[in-house]
């Protein structure tokens, strides 16, 4: 795993990268800003970026919206102190693949920066209620995304995905299919829905009723 730490607090930098690289993580790169940012993941092309959101010149919602356009194999995984829910909600909006508070224990963020690997968002069980509950709200424009287009299949897909199912290797399981036909079927869902991420498409997918989410009983 090749990460890219993006944070302007050096202390907490060196910090991280220690716990990191005790992991045999490879650090590839470190960014004090939004814009050293998005400049280390053009040029080390990282598995993640560990972005902070309050930042100097670049804030980390502008680099990872520009990261996810342009970068599209590079994954976004905010670290923040940040309580607020909006930026919960902006940084899935934005691209980011996951939004982890930087409390979190070492063990807990390492295995959901290995989920990030295997194709998993990265969100706590708490922000994960929490994105599914925002977008299940009424959509504003429920014609905003024509979703028609999708197959069968895809919303099978969909609805595995609401479910917690995120895993290429899991998700090819239950469908019995290969891992290829899967990101087959997951790419064009994100084309005909105009999406970035799966994160988005599980939040997508339950706004817009395509998909009812999980009991929470």
């Amino acid at each position: 795993m090749r990460v890219v730490i993006a944070d302007d607090h050096a202390l907490f930098r060196d910090g991280l990268r220690s716990l990191l690289e005790a992991r045999e993580i490879d650090v590839v790169g470190e960014a004090r800003n939004g814009r050293e940012a998005v400049a280390e993941a053009r040029a080390q092309l990282p598995d993640i970026v560990l972005m902070d959101l309050t930042m100097p010149e670049m804030g980390g919602l502008e680099a990872t919206r520009l990261i996810s356009a342009e970068l599209p194999d590079v994954n976004v995984v905010v670290l923040t102190a940040s309580e607020e829910d909006a930026d919960l909600f902006e940084a899935i909006k934005s691209g980011a693949e996951g939004f982890l508070p930087k409390n979190l224990e070492a063990g807990t963020l390492f295995a959901l920066l290995e989920g990030v690997m295997q194709g998993q968002p990265a969100l706590t069980p708490g922000l994960a209620r929490k994105l599914l509950h925002e977008f299940a709200q009424p959509a504003t424009k429920p014609t905003e995304r024509p979703v028609e287009g999708l197959t069968d299949r895809e919303r099978e897909v969909l609805e595995l995905l609401v479910q917690g199912v995120t895993s290429n290797r899991e998700l090819a399981d239950r469908l019995y299919v290969s891992e290829n036909t899967i990101k087959y079927h997951l790419r064009n869902i994100l084309n005909k829905l105009h999406l970035q991420n799966r994160a988005q498409v599980i939040a997508y997918a339950v706004r817009h009723g395509l998909i009812e989410p999980p009991s929470s009983t």
